[in-house]
C-alpha cells in the first residue's frame, strides 16, 4: 500500500481569463473535489458577481488593472498550507506564469494561455478574434462584450451552434479593453510592463502549457513560442491536444485533459 505524500498539494487554484468568470471552471470545480482536493476559483476583484449582474452593469469590470488582479489572487494563495497547483486559462494562463514567476504554486498550468511580454507572435486568427477591442483605441477607456458570432469564431468554433450559444449565454461577459490594450502595446513601451516575468528564474515552480490546436484567439503558436522564452533550470513543457479550440475546458473530452493535467501537476511539483 502506498502512504500518501503529505507534503503533496492539496489545493487547486482555477484562474479564469477574459470575457468569462470562475463560471467556466464549473465542471473542473466538481471534477477535481470528486479527486479529493480542494479548488478554489476566485473571480477578478469586483467580479464576485454572476454572469447576469456583470452583463447589466460592466462597470466592475472596466476599472480592473493587471496589478490588481494578481495582488488579489496573491491574498488568495499566501494563506494556504502548502502551495497549491495552480491552472489557468486563456488571460489567467498569463496570469499563472506571473504567479509562478512571484514564488506561488507547487505546479503551474497555462492552458491556451495569453502570452507574457515578450512574445511577439500575432497569428491571424488572433487578430481577428481580439479585433472587436483592438479596432477603436476608444476601447480602452471601456469594457467590450462579443457577440455570439464573435463568441463562435473566437472562443467555440469546433463547437455545434446550439452549444456555443447555450456556452454564449452562460459564460460571457465583456472585457476590459483597457487590459487587451495594454497587452499588445507591452512589447513596444520601455521597461517592465504589466505582464512582465523573468525568464531565467530558476526558483519557479514547473510550469505546463497546454495548447487547442483549432485555437483561433491564442493558437498553438504563442503557448511555443511563449514556452520557448524559458531560459530558467526549471522544467517547462507544452502540450498541443488535436481538435480543440479555445474553451477546451467546456469541450466534449475536457475530463481527460483534466486528469493529464493533475497528474503532470502532482509528478512535477515542488514538494
Amino acid at each position: 500500500m502506498t502512504t500518501p505524500d503529505p507534503n503533496a498539494p492539496d489545493t487547486i487554484v482555477l484562474v479564469h481569463g477574459f470575457w468569462v468568470t470562475p463560471r467556466s471552471w464549473e465542471n473542473w470545480i466538481s471534477h477535481y473535489e470528486k479527486r479529493g482536493y480542494r479548488v478554489i476559483a476566485p473571480a477578478y476583484p469586483g467580479l464576485e458577481v454572476e454572469v447576469e449582474a456583470l452583463n447589466a452593469d460592466p462597470t466592475p469590470i472596466d476599472k480592473l488593472t493587471v496589478p490588481a488582479i494578481i495582488e488579489h489572487l496573491e491574498s488568495v494563495i499566501r494563506p494556504l498550507p502548502k502551495p497549491p497547483i495552480i491552472i489557468g486559462h486563456s488571460a489567467g494562463g498569463a496570469f499563472t506564469q506571473i504567479l509562478l514567476d512571484h514564488g506561488f504554486g507547487a505546479a503551474g498550468v497555462a492552458m491556451n494561455s495569453a502570452p507574457t511580454e515578450g512574445v511577439r507572435v500575432v497569428p491571424l486568427s488572433q487578430v481577428k478574434s481580439t479585433f472587436p477591442v483592438l479596432r477603436s483605441p476608444a476601447n480602452r477607456h471601456r469594457s467590450v462584450g462579443l457577440t455570439l458570432e464573435e463568441w463562435r469564431y473566437a472562443f467555440t468554433n469546433t463547437f455545434t451552434d446550439e452549444e456555443s450559444e447555450a456556452l454564449w449565454k452562460r459564460y460571457a461577459i465583456p472585457a476590459n479593453g483597457g487590459i487587451l490594450w495594454g497587452s499588445v502595446l507591452a512589447n513596444f513601451q520601455p521597461g517592465h510592463q504589466d505582464t512582465w516575468v523573468d525568464y531565467h528564474n530558476d526558483n519557479r515552480a514547473p510550469l505546463l502549457f497546454i495548447s487547442g490546436s483549432e485555437d483561433h484567439i491564442m493558437p498553438p503558436a504563442v503557448q511555443r513560442s511563449n514556452a520557448k522564452h524559458y531560459k530558467s533550470d526549471t522544467h517547462t513543457e507544452h502540450v498541443e491536444y488535436p481538435g480543440y479550440a479555445h474553451l477546451l475546458p467546456a469541450q466534449q473530452g475536457w475530463e481527460q485533459i483534466a486528469d493529464d493535467v493533475l497528474s503532470w501537476a502532482v509528478e512535477h511539483a515542488r514538494r
